[in-house]
């Protein structure tokens, strides 16, 4: 952090002090704000400015506790130690968002305003004890996190996506827009990549699935993973992604970059808004056309949104074979009919004739996941597109997973099983040296 950067911020968190604050506890607030304000008044800011974050922090964490021990505070413990946590959270870091951040098991934060904050836990939403001052102290969090990345929220840009430090997606939507004061959503993503092993053992996907999907990247098959919002489409994504082998050139091309690729060989591209005059701003599409001049020998696209679902298609068709994408869908068949809308919009003069053949010739698997009543996320459908009939795209399910009902402890029961139908593309598979066991398209499991 510069040196500029962390002085406006320490001046910016004793200006949102001296406003006041309202939360539970208004004593401990009133204690927290006397000795913020202390603290801030015996800084030498220029100091501030020369010395390392860690050793600022260091010495902010003695001179505090030194102070709070050596006071008769109506504190017990455990508030003394929260008190000097919030203090340092608010000058170095993000306020009351830190404890939050600072959860491993925390994958949503949402924030409706400036009192009311929600988290999920484990595929639940559940709300918390976290408050802000206020929504000004909340817009003021919200202004470090966008210029800490060179963006700007007003009210005349009143939406920003950015990127946390820890690689999190930032969302932000502010006044007039959001009627009850700014609202922030935070996807939050784990600093330890979930593997394949991870997502047997969650029971998201079972070993003989993930086995099939491990020849189909390797045997550089073309994929889509689809599903909705929080469905684990990302995650998937990132294990499937570890399959490439080591020696390929891979280029991602994302919104805002999530995916932790472990091969060497990664360039990483992520897309531009436009700046306050309207200009500047680079799309997923023009990222994919500049990719295909790169050399790579796959691109994996985080989300297809829009017209570049069509230069994804013809990479496809063109020697850019095994790569990989998500899209938003709520089936393998309405991923397809996504495709079509999306084709249509950046090539209206095609027919849908057209359109369904560039998407039959490219794509070889669609795999739909979702989140499940109970938080859990899973493998829904394994579907290969075999081709066209007449007009229409025809695809056929190889695995799928059929919910039974909701056990006693809310967990959704079901099972994962092959239809019996064994895919073409095992050809192709076994002409890499994978070979599927025939038992495996007879594979059940309850679960």
């Amino acid at each position: 952090m510069s040196s500029s950067k962390l002085i406006d911020r320490v001046r910016g968190a004793h200006q949102r002090y001296r406003a006041g604050s309202s939360t539970d506890s208004a004593e401990f607030e009133r204690i927290k704000k006397q000795l913020h304000n202390e603290l801030l008044e015996s800084l030498d800011f220029e100091q501030v400015g020369r010395t390392p974050r860690d050793e600022l922090s260091r010495r902010l964490r003695l001179t505090l506790t030194e102070t709070v021990e050596t006071r008769a505070l109506p504190l017990n413990r455990l508030e003394r130690e929260r008190l000097v946590e919030e203090i340092l959270d608010e000058i170095l870091g993000l306020g009351p968002l830190e404890p939050l951040l600072r959860d491993p098991e925390i994958s949503d934060i949402l924030i409706n305003g400036h009192d009311t904050v929600y988290v999920e836990k484990k595929g639940k939403l559940q709300k918390v004890d976290v408050r802000f001052n206020g929504d000004a102290h909340l817009m003021q969090i919200i202004d470090r996190i966008v210029s800490a990345v060179g963006r700007r929220i007003d009210e005349t840009n009143p939406m920003v996506d950015a990127r946390l430090s820890d690689g999190s997606r930032f969302n932000a939507i502010i006044p007039p827009l959001a009627l009850d004061g700014p609202c922030v959503s935070i996807r939050r993503f784990g600093t330890v990549p979930i593997t394949a092993s991870d997502l047997v053992a969650f029971g998201s996907v079972p070993a003989p699935i993930l086995e099939i999907l491990k020849g189909c990247v390797k045997s550089k098959l073309n994929m889509v993973i689809s599903g909705g919002t929080g469905s684990g489409k990302t995650t998937l994504l990132n294990v499937l992604s570890g399959f490439i082998p080591v020696g390929e050139r891979i280029i991602t091309i994302e919104d805002a970059a999530e995916l932790q690729l472990q091969q060497p060989h990664v360039v990483r591209l992520e897309t531009r808004p436009p700046n306050l005059e309207g200009k500047g701003e680079i799309t997923a599409r023009d990222l994919v056309r500049n990719a295909l001049r790169m050399r790579p020998d796959r691109v994996i696209l985080g989300e297809i949104r829009g017209a570049e679902a069509i230069d994804m298609l013809q990479a496809m068709n063109t020697g850019h074979e095994g790569s990989l994408a998500t899209v938003h869908a709520n089936s393998t068949r309405d991923a397809l009919a996504r495709f079509e809308t999306m084709i249509g919009m950046g090539m209206p003069n095609l027919s849908d004739k057209n359109i369904r053949e560039m998407i039959a010739r490219a794509l070889d698997v669609i795999i739909q996941v979702d989140r499940l009543s109970d938080g859990s996320r899973r493998l829904l459908e394994l579907t290969e597109i075999v081709g066209m009939e007449g007009s229409v795209v025809t695809t056929q399910n190889i695995f799928e997973f059929k919910q039974r009902t909701v056990d006693e402890d809310g967990r959704v029961r079901g099972t994962f099983r092959a239809t019996g139908t064994r895919p073409k593309f095992t050809g192709r598979l076994a002409r890499n040296g994978i070979h599927i066991p025939a038992e495996v398209f007879r594979f059940r499991m309850d679960v």
